[in-house]
């Protein structure tokens, strides 16, 4: 539930880019090429994603999923949210527009 979207979005990244000259532009204007918006999003998620936040004196596996958690929680205010929207994502229910 929570790395298929990503990867979706992640994968979906230099075609999108290919078939829309505006989303190119968007993407490059904002993070430099494709390439490295792939790169911010992996990074992002890895860095915050299991950096053990939220911990609350369990156990290790329940801090790392917690951390996961809170940062899919706070993908809105991420700066590439615009485009998880643009890639068809709807949130980490389980929901995924797959066009």
């Amino acid at each position: 539930r929570i790395l298929a979207p990503i990867a979706l979005v992640v994968n979906n990244i230099d075609e999108l880019c290919a078939n829309d000259p505006s989303c190119l532009a968007y993407v490059t204007d904002a993070f430099g090429s494709p390439k490295l918006l792939q790169l911010a999003i992996l990074a992002d998620f890895f860095k915050h994603g299991f950096d053990g936040d939220g911990d609350d004196g369990g156990s290790c596996i329940d801090g790392r999923l917690t951390s996961a958690w809170n940062w899919c929680s706070r993908l809105a205010k991420k700066p590439y949210y615009n485009f998880f929207s643009m890639a068809g994502f709807v949130g980490f229910d389980g929901s995924y527009k797959d066009d």
